[in-house]
């Protein structure tokens, strides 16, 4: 008999006041989500160790977490133990790609991100990472050598190209980002948005975010020229745009390689490799038109 299954390990916890009932959350693709009731209360579980391959480190998951609940974006955190942090539970819509690109949410979503880059940092304690998704880029494709993965073939050719697009999205600003900007992550109430999963926290190019949330959610031409005026809060001019599309194309490949990492290490049941293949050609796309600019 499995006793250390993820059901157990949460019904084992001594945080609870008494019987509880705990029902998946569907959706994640990092870690095993759960909705706990204990007596009146509701709570969201999230189990998961450090993912090194991922660079996730739960240390600074957590320390992300608190401070945008300080900054007010994110859910409290309510209790944790190695590997499992207790969440408030927030009575939500959780958002599609669609929701994402209706311009009164795209309003919404610019004015946390902004809060995320700038407030953010104000409340964080302990130690903080940088994700710096040109390192991130190699180092995967490092793992995915070393792993005898069926995309070795691809490697050189990504790890290419990513160095170059990290020559020319720079020089760089640095801001707090969040880092993992697809439309799952963001929480509607019914009153106000949310920003959950902390996973990829870290110090960064405001660009990241800016081209992760256009390329995650497949934001029309418009809608980037109208996210970098109103970010940046002047008109875009074609370096701006040229720096912008370089991370734009470098998050594609970063997601692109995540899954491919994610094939061969996850136990999650998840279709990653029909995930990897669609954010290949998204990917491909994107560099393709960024070639012609």
């Amino acid at each position: 008999m499995t006793t250390n299954t993820p059901l157990n390990r949460i019904k084992a916890m001594a945080f609870w006041q008494g019987e509880i009932s705990a029902v998946p959350l569907a959706g994640g693709i990092t870690n095993v989500n759960y909705v706990v009731t204990d007596g009146d209360q509701k709570y969201v579980v999230r189990l998961g160790e450090d993912i090194p391959k991922h660079h996730v480190m739960r240390f600074n998951e957590l320390s992300a977490s608190r401070a945008a609940h300080a900054a007010g974006l994110s859910p409290a955190v309510i209790y944790t133990e190695p590997g499992i942090t207790v969440l408030q539970f927030i009575e939500c819509a959780t958002y599609s790609p669609e929701d994402v690109r209706k311009h009164r949410n795209l309003e919404r979503i610019l004015t946390l991100i902004k809060t995320c880059h700038l407030q953010v940092p104000k409340y964080l304690r302990g130690p903080a990472l940088i994700f710096w998704v040109f390192h991130v880029i190699r180092d995967y494709a490092a793992s995915l050598q070393d792993a005898g993965s069926s995309y070795q073939k691809l490697l050189p050719e990504l790890v290419q190209i990513g160095n170059l697009l990290e020559t020319n999205a720079g020089p760089f600003d640095m801001v707090y980002g969040h880092n993992d900007l697809l439309a799952a992550n963001f929480l509607d109430d019914g009153d106000r948005l949310w920003i959950i999963d902390w996973d990829y926290a870290g110090f960064n190019s405001p660009l990241f975010d800016l081209g992760g949330l256009a390329s995650n959610n497949e934001l029309n031409e418009s809608q980037e020229i109208w996210l970098l005026e109103n970010y940046f809060e002047t008109p875009v001019t074609s370096e701006l745009l040229h720096r912008y599309t370089a991370m734009k194309c470098a998050s594609l490949l970063r997601e692109t390689m995540w899954s491919m990492v994610s094939e061969i290490s996850s136990d999650i049941d998840f279709d990653y490799a029909t995930y990897t293949s669609d954010n290949l050609a998204r990917f491909r796309a994107a560099y393709n038109n960024y070639n012609q600019t």
